[in-house]
């Protein structure tokens, strides 16, 4: 079972057991608490904290997380990782420990296939109802039940809240593994966790007591990287096939082999793990950066770029590593291998910004522990951070193994007085920052939006405060009068008592217009929520905008319409896709723009062409009928009991509004809207695609955008017939008469190809006898494929016993193919020679492929080959 069959059998047994397949979040969490998303159950915190109701009563899903408090250890040792998948089932109130302890046995010995009599059991010392499920339903022996107490077998989401004790499942690995006496006694490396049941069924309050949920819940854990060496019987999960073909490519960069060399191979490690890690973080979303989530990015590169070139190697590491990472893992997250371009220029740009800085920041280290000091000062460590971008982190390891000790609280007091003096610098031209916005808010009370309706659109408004430049004292509501640009305008914020404006929220933008007073016209280019409740206008203004003044503040209708034409699209087709596809389909993400929509949706596979043309016709057919969109406002709770549909990961107060668009869409919404379906007008399809693993994405366009698209399909069609001198009813018919000729003529250029390919093939081989039945030829522009199957016709030829032919397709790349009958070994060959051409390869013994960058060593390369065959 490889990983992906493993995730699919993981999926799909709890699928058959009722729980709902809930895609994969993302590695940058909607909870604030952490900065990455760390463990499975992060996605659920809101529903076993109670704070919203779960919108299935059972789960599963493989959830990608990353965690970097081990570091420093990463490739030390066969399995700990920072990038991690974990599998997992969820229960909110329906089912408890009688029902997931079974299961878990059954996935694990039925399914997966495990040996019952090497699994061991932990249960928390109290938890004798746990232990007696485990030897009564499931039958395991009583000696290989354990009881261990809070440190081990408890877990707690805070200090306060929900927690529970939990039950973990080890496998033992054997007696050649350590010592024997079960996960309390034993050897770690002998007994390993490889599944975690948590039983939530308490909540602390702050003096620590412990009182019984009402609604008991279940959160396990099993790691995807722990579970699958054991199922495909291997000691490291490098020897997996999530990490081979990343292992194999971090080799070829560093010109070795893994298992060659013990200190080479953990170089291996850090390259392979940090490889997948940086490309899914960037693939997420995430950009180095000097702090939060693009710093911890921005470690992990320069750690693997470190790596590699404290093992010799001067060239780039980034693209091949993102290359290897997205072949392993874009079949469960296309949005990798989608964005892949992307994800490699982001990891090139900040290996090249390393590289500049890197060669001095280590020469001033090697400066530092020349001298034979034993604490690295604190001032060197942050001139390193500052101007040679070493992170701290990575100054104390490289310190660490020289046995040095950096001075970190030195290191900390020069931190903190330059982010003193960046604050200094930044108070004059800042905008108001989150303290200037909340004491505003205290100060006037929440903005009143009242821009729902078109008479709406234009509304007298007073000005409570215009930020910019605020200094420390001023009144923020004074600011406004500075700068003095060329054109005689500036960057400000504007608050008003009430606005028309909507501010970006719910996948819907924020709206753009003008606020004008008597002394001056500011141009709103967008509008947000700077702190819950108090919008802030942000805008070019000419002339002055002062606080108190009155205002006129008008939107941009013509946009706003645009707007609410695609957002109550997105619930129309919300609505038909649950009706095509099924009520499993929830909204996962949108972008309500007035140019386009943008729709995501979990579904398990690509709809076919059918299916969306069914979407779109229930859509468009929802449309047609005009009839009006109806809001209302009200309790959370009567709206789930009309049946409104609320979404994963969104937030909502006890007082709600509910849009219903049509007979068939209710939903939570606070967006701006159509007064009536009629008004979208057409919806029109772009494109539909997968973004990731059970998750689809659809761009659409209504109204305008749609006829314009429309339009333009015909004359492209009517463009197209001409062209082809026929009627556009008959276009399809042409083309593929077209296509039937071009087949024709590819047959035949196919035919000659080969033709030529025999001829040269009888010329190479004609002189390997003078030669002792070796061929070894250059042949430029000629595409991999081809070479290689010209390798292999010349091999059979009588005479032959070897071919080695290597070349360059474009002037750029490099390509050498090996063709032997097994001896030598073609694979080991191309081994040898890639590295010559600054590439590497690898195939079978018998025919073997390597490709590089550098064209200058193709002849070293075909002479060492020479060599070789004629030893």
């Amino acid at each position: 079972m490889d990983a992906n069959g493993l995730r699919a059998a993981f999926t799909r047994f709890f699928a058959d057991r009722g729980h709902a397949i809930v895609p994969s979040a993302s590695l940058i969490p909607h909870d604030p608490s952490v900065l990455f998303t760390i463990a499975g159950m992060v996605p659920f915190k809101p529903y076993f904290q109670g704070e919203e109701p779960a919108p299935w009563p059972r789960a599963t899903s493989v959830q990608k997380c990353f965690r970097t408090p081990d570091i420093e250890i990463i490739g030390t040792d066969t399995y700990h990782c920072t990038f991690f998948e974990m599998l997992g089932n969820f229960s909110f109130g329906d089912y408890f420990k009688a029902e997931a302890i079974p299961m878990a046995w059954e996935l694990l010995t039925e399914v997966f296939g495990l040996d019952g009599d090497r699994l061991w059991v932990t249960v928390h010392e109290g938890d004798d109802e746990a232990e007696q499920l485990w030897i009564d339903k499931v039958g395991v022996r009583p000696e290989r039940i354990q009881r261990m107490g809070d440190a081990d077998n408890f877990w707690a989401m805070g200090d306060t809240g929900p927690c529970g004790p939990d039950s973990e499942i080890f496998m033992d690995l054997g007696a050649s593994y350590g010592d024997g006496g079960g996960p309390k006694h034993g050897g770690d490396a002998r007994f390993v966790e490889i599944w975690n049941l948590v039983f939530m069924q308490y909540s602390r309050d702050a003096d620590g007591t412990l009182s019984e949920l009402p609604r008991k819940n279940i959160d396990t854990g099993m790691g995807l990287e722990r579970i699958l060496p054991v199922v495909q019987g291997h000691d490291s999960v490098f020897d997996t096939d999530l990490f081979q073909p990343i292992i194999e490519a971090a080799a070829s960069i560093l010109g070795t082999a893994y298992g060659a060399d013990p200190v080479t191979d953990v170089s291996l490690r850090v390259l392979a793990d940090h490889g997948r890690a940086f490309s899914m973080l960037v693939a997420d979303g995430v950009l180095p950066a000097n702090e939060g989530r693009g710093y911890v990015l921005r470690r992990v590169v320069r750690r693997a770029v470190l790596a590699a070139r404290r093992s010799g190697v001067d060239k780039p590491i980034g693209p091949a590593l993102v290359q290897a990472a997205s072949e392993v893992l874009g079949d469960a997250y296309p949005a990798l291998r989608a964005q892949q371009d992307l994800v490699v220029n982001v990891v090139a740009r900040e290996e090249a910004g390393f590289d500049r800085t890197l060669r001095a920041g280590l020469t001033r280290l090697e400066e530092a522990f020349a001298t034979g000091t034993k604490v690295l000062e604190g001032d060197v460590a942050f001139t390193l951070h500052d101007t040679h971008g070493f992170p701290v982190e990575l100054t104390e390891e490289l310190a660490r193994d020289a046995g040095v000790e950096v001075d970190r609280a030195g290191f900390d007091a020069a931190m903190a007085a330059q982010r003193e003096r960046a604050r200094a610098a930044a108070k004059s031209s800042r905008a108001g920052d989150e303290a200037a916005y909340r004491a505003l808010l205290d100060a006037e009370g929440p903005t009143s939006f009242v821009g729902r309706g078109q008479e709406n659109y234009e509304v007298p408004a007073r000005v409570v405060a215009v930020l910019e430049g605020v200094a420390d004292g001023a009144d923020a509501a004074d600011a406004g009068a500075g700068g003095d640009p060329d054109d005689g305008s500036r960057d400000v914020e504007i608050f008003l008592d009430r606005t028309p404006f909507y501010a970006e929220s719910g996948g819907q933008v924020g709206d753009t217009g003008t606020i004008v007073t008597e002394s001056g016209i500011a141009e709103v280019v967008d509008t947000v929520n700077a702190v819950p409740g108090l919008v802030v206008h942000r805008a070019r203004v000419t002339g002055e905008v002062r606080a108190g003044q009155d205002a006129l503040a008008t939107i941009d209708g013509e946009r706003r319409d645009d707007i609410r034409r695609n957002h109550t699209a997105t619930h129309l087709l919300h609505s038909a896709l649950r009706s095509v596809l099924g009520d499993h389909v929830r909204q996962q993400g949108s972008l309500v723009a007035p140019e386009y929509l943008r729709f995501d949706f979990s579904h398990h596979a690509a709809p076919s062409r059918e299916e969306l043309d069914q979407v779109f016709a229930l859509a468009n057919e929802a449309a047609l009928t005009g009839i009006e969109v109806e809001t209302t406002e009200t309790s959370r709770e009567d709206a789930e009991g009309m049946g409104a549909i609320a979404f994963f990961g969104d937030k909502y107060g006890e007082s709600v509004r509910v849009v219903q668009a049509g007979s068939a869409s209710l939903e939570f919404c606070g967006g701006t809207h159509v007064d009536s379906l009629g008004q979208i007008g057409s919806i029109t399809l772009l494109s539909e695609g997968s973004i990731g693993s059970n998750t689809r994405r659809i761009f659409a366009l209504t109204g305008h955008a749609s006829l314009q698209r429309a339009l333009e399909r015909e004359r492209l069609v009517q463009s197209a017939a001409e062209l082809l001198r026929t009627e556009p009813d008959e276009l399809l018919a042409a083309i593929g008469r077209l296509t039937e000729r071009q087949r024709d003529t590819e047959k035949e250029l196919a035919r000659l190809r080969q033709q030529s390919s025999d001829a040269e093939a009888t010329t190479l081989a004609a002189a390997a006898a003078a030669d002792g039945g070796v061929v070894v030829a250059r042949r430029d522009r000629v595409d991999p494929d081809a070479l290689r199957t010209l390798a292999q016709s010349i091999l059979r030829h009588d005479g032959v016993r070897a071919v080695v032919l290597g070349g360059t397709p474009d002037g750029t790349k490099v390509t050498i193919v090996a063709a032997t009958g097994g001896t030598p070994d073609a694979n080991q060959l191309v081994r040898t020679l890639g590295p010559l051409v600054g590439g590497g390869g690898g195939g079978s013994a018998e025919v073997a492929t390597a490709g590089g960058k550098d064209p200058s060593g193709i002849e070293a390369a075909l002479a060492e080959a020479q060599r070789l065959l004629s030893a």
